[in-house]
């Protein structure tokens, strides 16, 4: 595992790496230019291309910002207790309005390779 206690670059407060299988997830604490926090999560995956015969890595990268902290470990302790448990978790108050309002399939999404 990485951690950078200091700043070592302009914008690099705190970092974690964790391995799993094919896969590194990064979780890294930034600031902005005001010293405002926030997390960018990147998964990287190794990968082989059979035309160059070199490996390279995929990377896929989301930023999560404080104010948003406490409803992204709400959703994802929900998806968890489900998986685990089974059991769909009571709905939380306040993602009665949000999922309502959220009409996205992943169909809609495109793929940026």
């Amino acid at each position: 595992m990485e951690e950078c206690s200091s700043k070592d670059h302009h914008d690099g407060v705190f970092s974690r790496s964790v391995k799993a299988g094919k896969r590194t997830y990064f979780f890294d604490v930034k600031a902005t230019s005001n010293d405002d926090l926030f997390i960018t999560i990147t998964e990287s995956k190794r990968r082989f291309d059979s035309a160059s015969g070199k490996f390279s890595y995929e990377k896929h990268k989301i930023f999560l910002y404080q104010q948003d902290f406490e409803k992204f470990a709400n959703g994802l302790s929900d998806v968890i207790e489900f998986v685990e448990s089974g059991q769909i978790p009571p709905l939380r108050e306040e993602n009665i309005l949000e999922e309502q309002q959220v009409d996205v399939t992943f169909e809609d999404l495109t793929v940026n390779s």
